[in-house]
């Protein structure tokens, strides 16, 4: 029965998913193909839209009199605000993906972060609610990392048991916990203020580090080369790790089996319950790491350093394909798309539009995701109906 249920379009693994695109350059050559079937047909537009914006960007803005958009080619600009800029969002989103292709949501991702910059934060300096506990070692940069990974995890699990347990609807579930959450964040800081890690040069690092600073690559316009942040090297480790696990575990398998059909996935012997709590153990997870790096960023863990982040995060799941019904996704389409996001608020700072502006443009991203979603969604159905009538 197994075998039967992971043939079925909405559950197949995303190397199997097929697309218009994949069947327009069918006839092309072998090369193209390769690179399709690596890329991912159905990811292909986004590289399109990627393409455009940054045309738009760098040559179309200075047709309407922009001056910025000539600051966007440096490496000052690449390696700095936009490399470093879409981390955290990446992050979230990474988490996010696991719990949307199974046909969930984590609005409390941007809360849980939150308390993950806290906690790291709290147990690196020794003051706070969990480090003046004495209970966990301090001063301890490897240990604060930790520290605020598990209470990510710890999180996470909340969510997963309320949504399994408790038969909440995951959106009702993780609206209260972003609440919650959020409340706790300041509970875990002393008087709800911020905690300073300015004096932890080893914890900042994180943030501010860099590698193959000493690689000798020409200036690009004027800017010389400034090393890849440690931040961007994180984040491409956990967009690996994530992938491996979704496309070639049983574990990723029973994520794209239960959003698809979950009644199904039951049926062939997937336990709902053990894959749904681990899934959000994973994005509170990650969330977490994700405050602890905004911790090392910002130099303070703050009660409120992942608000509103969860907004951003979805926004770049639906923009990377995944299907609001589940079953659908790619943990490389989610990466493409919060490097689209990142690159249209970067080109809209130097383009000197202001933040109000960019939370309209954030908001309407959101609605033409979720829309083309849906759209290919309908589509998809229509053609599985028009398949099952002809045979």
């Amino acid at each position: 029965m197994a075998k039967e249920m992971t043939t079925e379009p909405r559950t197949a693994r995303p190397d199997e998913q097929g697309s218009i695109l994949r069947r327009i350059v069918a006839g092309g050559s072998g090369a193209l193909r390769t690179i399709i079937d690596v890329i991912g047909a159905d990811n292909l537009s986004l590289l399109f839209a990627l393409t455009a914006l940054v045309l738009l960007i760098t040559v179309g803005s200075t047709w309407f009199g922009f001056e910025g958009g000539k600051m966007f080619f440096t490496w000052q600009n690449l390696m700095n605000s936009l490399a470093q800029a879409i981390v955290i969002v990446g992050l979230l989103a990474i988490g996010e993906t696991v719990v949307i292709i199974a046909g969930a949501l984590d609005i409390s991702v941007g809360s849980i972060a939150s308390i993950g910059s806290v906690v790291a934060a709290s147990v690196l300096v020794g003051t706070g609610t969990v480090g003046s506990i004495g209970l966990i070692p301090t001063d301890s940069v490897f240990v604060a990392v930790l520290a605020g990974i598990a209470a990510g995890v710890v999180a996470g699990m909340i969510n997963g048991s309320i949504v399994t347990y408790l038969r909440v609807n995951p959106i009702i579930a993780t609206l209260g916990t972003l609440a919650a959450f959020a409340g706790v964040a300041f509970l875990l800081a002393p008087d709800g203020k911020p905690i300073g890690v300015l004096t932890q040069p080893q914890f900042t690092w994180l943030a501010q580090g860099r590698f193959l600073t000493e690689l000798s690559i020409p200036s690009l316009n004027g800017s010389d080369w400034t090393g890849i942040p440690v931040l961007t090297v994180i984040l491409m480790i956990v967009v690996a790790i994530v992938h491996v696990l979704m496309s070639y575990t049983s574990f990723g398998r029973a994520i794209y089996a239960i959003g698809g059909n979950d009644n199904a996935a039951r049926l062939a012997g997937i336990s709902l319950a053990r894959v749904r709590i681990l899934m959000y153990m994973i994005s509170g997870g990650i969330a977490g790491l994700a405050g602890v790096l905004l911790t090392a960023r910002t130099t303070s863990g703050n009660p409120i350093n992942g608000t509103g982040l969860e907004l951003q995060a979805i926004t770049a799941v639906f923009l990377g394909g995944a299907a609001t019904a589940g079953g659908k996704g790619t943990v490389f389409g989610t990466f493409l798309a919060v490097i689209l996001v990142g690159v249209l608020n970067n080109g809209m700072n130097l383009l000197g539009f202001n933040t109000f502006i960019q939370r309209v443009a954030l908001g309407l991203l959101l609605i033409a995701a979720v829309a083309v979603s849906q759209w290919r969604q309908a589509r998809a159905e229509r053609a599985r109906t028009q398949i099952a009538s002809e045979s």
